[in-house]
C-alpha cells in the first residue's frame, strides 16, 4: 500500500493489524515492568508496518507517561516520513535537522524526530538539550552509528526497531547494546495473510571468486566493478532481463557507480527504457527520475545504494540483484523494495545474479532471528563461500542456444571425470583444455556455414566456457583468481585459432 494511502487509511479508521497490536502489546509489557533505562530490540519484515507500530507505541506512551520521546532516523528521507506517520497518529512532533540550532520552543512538544549526526553535533555544542526523555525509538537500529547517542539518554527506555537484527559491523554486535529481542511476524505469514507480495526467484549462477571483501565485510566496489562491468556480465543481465522482466517496472541493483553506468548504456542501446540514479545525482534530478519512474510502466532504474533505504514504491514489479553482497541487510532490504503489495499487484520478481540466494536462503525462508542477534559471529561464520557455493553449480545450456548447435550430437564434457582419467593414465592436466577446446571448436564448425559465423557463435559458449574452467581449477585446487582469468582468456584466444584450423580442414576437404 503507498504510504500515504496508509497515512490517509490510519487517519480515518485509526486502527492497526492484528499482529501489529499484538507486538505493540509485547513491547508495552516490557516498557512497563522492565527498568526504566532497558534496552529492547524488535524485530518485522520490510513492508510489515514497523513505522505504524512505533508511531502508535509513541502516542500511548505519551498519553500513559508525563516524559517525552525521541525518534532517531538516520536519512532526512526517513525524518520527514516518520513525522508525517506521527502526526497521523495525532502526535505533534519536531524535526531537529540542520537547520535547528537551538530549541527555545522545546515545551511546545512532547515528541522530537532527529538525524543521528544533526542532534549528536547539537548535543556536542551544548546548543540543545532535550529534557525528561523517557522514551527513545531508533529506526533502522542495526547501523551502529545509533550507538553514539546511547550515553545522551542514560536514564531513558531504548526501543530499536529493525528488519534485519544483524549488526552492520561485526565487530560491534548488537546483543552489547541490547537486552533482549522480540521477533514480529515471519516474511511468509505477512504473505499468507496477504500484507506482502509473492516473490519468484531465479538465479544465474554467476562466478565470484574474483571478488575481494573490504574492510566492512563485504565485496569492494572496485572488484564488483571489474566483475559486473565486462561484456558477458552484462549480456547475462539482459538475457535475465528479456527472459523474465520483459516490460516490468524493474528495480536494478548495483555495487559500483561505473556498474550502473553500464548497465545504463547498455539497456538504452537496446532500446529499454531507463535511467539512472546514484548519490551524486542532484537532489532536482533525482526527484525528476523518482516520479519518472513511478509515472512509467515499463520504467526501468539502475541505481547504487540510495533506493535500499527511505525509498517506497509499491509498482516495483521486478527487482534485479545486478551484484553480491555478505551483508544479509542489504539483502532483504533490496529485495524488500518489491515486496509492497497493491489490488493488482500480489506478486513481483526477483533476478539474482550474485548467488545471494545460494549464500542466505530465498526471502521469504524462514529465519532464525533469535540466534542471529544472540551469535552473529557464529551465523556469519556458518554463510556458505563463493567457492563452495559455485562447486555445485552445473552448466545447463539453455534450450534456445542448443538449437543452434543442433548438429552436434553431444556438447557435455564432465570435467571431473576427465581429470581423474588423466590422473589414471599419467596424462598431463592440459589435455583436458585441449579436449575441451577441441569439443567447442567442432561445434562452431559444424553448425555454421562460414568461419565469421563459426567465431561469432563461439562467444555464446562464455558460459560454458566459465563453468568448465572453474571445474578445471576445482581439480588443480589452491588456483589463484588470476590464474582463473588467465585461463579463461587464454581459452577463448585458442579457441579462435581451433575454429579457424578446423575451418581450414572442411574447406580442403570439399575441395
Amino acid at each position: 500500500m503507498p504510504k500515504k494511502d496508509l497515512l490517509a487509511e490510519i487517519e480515518v479508521k485509526k486502527e492497526l493489524y492484528g499482529y501489529q497490536k499484538g507486538d505493540i502489546d509485547k513491547i508495552f509489557e516490557r516498557l512497563d515492568n522492565a527498568p526504566h533505562n532497558y534496552h529492547l530490540l524488535y524485530q518485522l519484515p520490510t513492508g510489515g508496518g514497523k513505522t505504524v507500530i512505533f508511531s502508535e507505541i509513541t502516542r500511548r506512551y505519551l498519553k500513559e507517561h508525563n516524559k517525552k520521546v525521541v525518534v532517531l532516523t538516520h536519512r532526512i528521507e526517513l525524518c520527514k516520513q516518520t513525522s508525517k506517520m506521527l502526526k497521523a497518529f495525532d502526535v505533534k512532533n519536531k524535526i531537529i535537522n540542520s537547520t535547528i540550532k537551538e530549541l527555545p520552543d522545546q515545551e511546545e512538544y512532547s515528541c522530537f524526530v532527529a538525524m543521528i549526526e544533526t542532534l549528536k553535533n547539537r548535543l556536542n555544542d551544548e546548543k540543545v538539550e532535550i529534557q525528561d526523555v523517557g522514551l527513545v525509538i531508533i529506526d533502522e537500529a542495526h547501523f551502529n552509528s545509533f550507538r553514539k547517542l546511547f550515553s545522551a539518554f542514560e536514564n531513558a527506555f531504548i526501543l530499536g526497531v529493525t528488519a534485519t537484527p544483524l549488526s552492520s559491523n561485526i565487530k560491534l554486535p548488537m546483543y552489547q547494546n541490547y537486552n533482549e529481542l522480540i521477533v514480529g511476524d515471519t516474511i511468509q505469514n505477512l504473505i499468507d495473510k496477504g500484507f506482502l507480495a509473492k516473490a519468484t526467484t531465479y538465479s544465474y549462477d554467476v562466478g565470484l571468486t574474483s571478488l575481494k571483501v573490504g574492510i566492512n565485510g563485504d565485496y569492494t566496489v572496485k572488484s564488483s566493478d571489474d566483475l559486473y562491468s565486462n561484456m558477458v556480465m552484462q549480456e547475462k543481465l539482459l538475457h535475465a532481463y528479456t527472459e523474465k522482466s520483459l516490460g516490468k517496472k524493474t528495480l536494478i541493483f548495483n555495487n559500483g557507480i561505473n556498474t550502473s553506468l553500464h548497465v545504463y548504456e547498455s539497456f538504452k542501446q537496446a532500446g529499454y527504457n531507463i535511467r539512472h540514479l546514484d548519490n551524486t545525482t542532484t537532489t532536482e534530478d533525482r526527484k525528476d527520475i523518482l516520479h519518472w519512474f513511478k509515472k512509467t510502466p515499463d520504467a526501468i532504474l539502475t541505481s547504487v545504494g540510495i533506493l535500499t533505504t527511505g525509498f517506497d514504491e509499491p509498482t516495483v514489479e521486478s527487482i534485479i540483484l545486478n551484484r553480491a553482497t555478505k551483508s544479509l541487510t542489504l539483502y532483504f532490504q533490496m529485495i524488500g523494495r518489491g515486496s509492497r503489495k497493491l489490488p493488482h499487484k500480489d506478486h513481483f520478481t526477483v533476478i539474482d545474479l550474485g548467488n545471494n540466494a545460494l549464500r542466505f536462503g530465498l526471502w521469504n525462508n524462514p529465519v532464525d532471528w533469535q540466534h542471529i542477534f544472540k551469535s552473529p559471529e557464529y551465523y556469519l561464520e556458518s554463510l556458505r563461500d563463493d567457492s563452495e557455493i559455485e562447486s555445485n553449480f552445473k552448466y545447463n545450456m539453455p534450450d534456445e542456444l542448443r538449437k543452434k548447435f543442433s548438429n552436434t550430437l553431444d556438447i557435455f564434457m564432465d570435467v571431473q571425470e576427465e581429470f581423474k582419467y588423466t590422473i589414471k593414465n599419467n596424462l598431463k592436466a592440459k589435455t583436458i583444455i585441449e579436449k575441451s577446446l577441441n569439443q567447442h571448436a567442432t561445434m562452431c564448425v559444424e553448425n555454421t556455414e562460414t568461419l565469421i559465423d563459426a567465431r561469432k557463435l563461439s562467444k555464446e559458449l562464455n558460459d560454458d566456457i566459465g563453468y568448465r574452467i572453474r571445474q578445471y581449477c576445482m581439480c588443480l585446487g589452491n588456483v589463484t583468481n588470476n590464474y582463473r582469468s588467465w585461463l579463461i582468456d587464454d581459452y577463448q584466444l585458442k579457441l579462435t585459432i581451433a575454429i579457424g584450423r578446423l575451418y581450414r580442414i572442411k574447406v580442403m576437404d570439399e575441395l
